[in-house]
């Protein structure tokens, strides 16, 4: 035996609680992983013995159908205290007339523009209002819908209010939460996870969760896919590191609730809201195993992969996550952050370039200051660029980027935006269009002072047509 003995490990790797963040994760994208609150509550062999450790019920949720392709197969399985069918009946709740799902040309309480537009910072609720993060959902707007399963919605959330007593499960989508203002902790049936600005949190459907405010008043942004989940995107020539990393994602670890009292739990189906009540808590699961499972991701580590000699590389670069369309090769959405970069392009205009784009462009900032756009960005606000309409900088900006000594230079020093790159047209909702008293009016004569260098160089020009054997201007 060799007198120095190697050491081996005793435990997998978990990630460390912080002062803003008390909880465990186990780090991964896409894996199969497995966790237990109690040692020997995962089975073995079998997902579903005949009789679980401590009486536990085996209980099962997939984010596919049982037939599909094994590298597309999503499931999880739970071993809990009661089964989650143990609730009273159902109950419809009345219209939210700030909530939709349904985005068709024929639904009268949405609007489809080609029109650029802004919103300023979102208002938080006022302190004589109380609202939880389900009361605070507004829509700003989609396309598709839930019952077919192709779509999406945009919403922001603003709230005040812890909900206590109550859980969530949104049947029509995953949810990309993106938090601008206060922490969000969430509670799941998979665990616990403590979501801050700059971060981003994934739950996918079918996932009961609940949200609590541990720094007081909340907002933030939210994507929500019908039909599809979130998967890393290809890395094609930039190759096997860079953009987000699957070891920078982080999934809850097994927690489990022993209460016994009355709980409400919230069901959106189709963007309408339904109730049912359970004498139990619904997070109760003392160990799971499997791959569909929520999961956050600090967006400060997104490697940026755009410091280039000369032109710019096309925003796809900046893509954090991807969902697929029904349609092959082309996104549902694209989801892109901005994080700061060196700029170090030589012969180059550095600023966004002027474009119309096939894709629908929906634009937040968790913090800093985003400024040269002809639509303000600010944190808590959004803007909105629609399929093939015109956009890009202001004239000041243009006038200096075109100017200014092209040194290495610090990019959103400071700063974070993103882009929810969105492949299809989209409409907006009445609430976004008519009642949150946010919306920018761009005044009319914005672009007039843009007038083009190029008529004060008639002459110039007319000469070297001239020179080169062409006809003139004939000015």
């Amino acid at each position: 035996m060799s007198p120095f003995p190697g050491a081996s490990a005793t435990v997998s790797f978990t990630s460390i609680p912080t002062e803003k963040d008390p909880y465990h994760y186990q780090p991964g994208f896409g894996n199969r992983f497995a966790s237990e609150a109690l040692p020997g509550t995962l089975p073995v062999a079998c997902n579903t013995p005949q009789r679980c450790k401590y009486d536990l019920v085996s209980e099962q949720i997939n984010g596919t159908p049982f037939v599909s392709p094994r590298a597309s197969l999503l499931n999880a399985w739970f071993y809990r205290i009661r089964p989650s069918v143990a609730h009273y009946k159902l109950k419809r709740l009345p219209k939210n007339p700030d909530l939709e799902a349904n985005f068709a040309i024929g639904n009268e309480r949405v609007e489809f523009t080609p029109q650029d537009m802004g919103w300023d910072a979102f208002s938080l609720p006022a302190p004589s209002e109380s609202v939880d993060f389900i009361q605070g959902l507004k829509t700003i707007g989609g396309h598709g819908d839930p019952a077919s399963k192709e779509g999406l919605a945009v919403h922001m959330y603003m709230a005040n209010k812890s909900m206590s007593k109550k859980a969530f499960c949104n049947n029509d989508g995953d949810m990309l939460i993106i938090p601008q203002e206060g922490r969000l902790d969430i509670q799941t049936e998979f665990g616990r996870m403590m979501v801050r600005s700059g971060e981003l949190a994934v739950i996918q459907a079918g996932m009961r969760f609940t949200v609590t405010l541990p720094d007081g008043p909340s907002r933030g942004y939210i994507q929500e896919i019908f039909g599809s989940h979130y998967e890393l995107p290809e890395l094609g020539p930039v190759g096997s590191n860079g953009m987000a990393m699957p070891r920078d994602f982080e999934t809850p670890m097994a927690s489990f609730d022993i209460d016994q009292s009355k709980w409400e739990i919230i069901v959106k189906l189709t963007g309408e809201l339904f109730t049912y009540e359970q004498n139990h808590t619904p997070f109760d699961v003392v160990a799971w195993h499997g791959n569909y499972a929520p999961y956050k991701y600090a967006l400060e580590k997104f490697i940026n992969s755009a410091t280039i000699d000369r032109d710019q590389s096309d925003p796809s670069i900046y893509c954090v996550l991807t969902a697929k369309s029904k349609w092959p090769g082309v996104a549902l959405s694209d989801f892109l952050v901005f994080t700061p970069k060196w700029s170090v392009t030589s012969n180059t205009f550095r600023p966004p370039y002027y474009h119309r784009n096939v894709a629908t462009e929906l634009m937040g900032m968790p913090y800093g200051a985003w400024s040269g756009s002809a639509t303000s960005l600010q944190p808590g606000g959004l803007t909105y660029e629609p399929s093939y309409m015109p956009h890009g900088e202001s004239f000041e900006r243009w006038k200096e980027a075109t100017s200014m000594d092209l040194q290495p230079q610090r990019v959103n020093e400071g700063a974070m935006a993103f882009m929810m790159h969105i492949s299809s047209h989209v409409s907006l909702t009445k609430y976004a269009l008519e009642r949150t008293g946010k919306l920018q009016h761009q005044p009319d004569d914005f672009w007039d002072d843009f007038k083009g260098g190029f008529m004060d160089r008639l002459d110039e020009v007319n000469a070297d047509l001239q020179a080169a054997g062409h006809a003139g201007l004939g000015l």
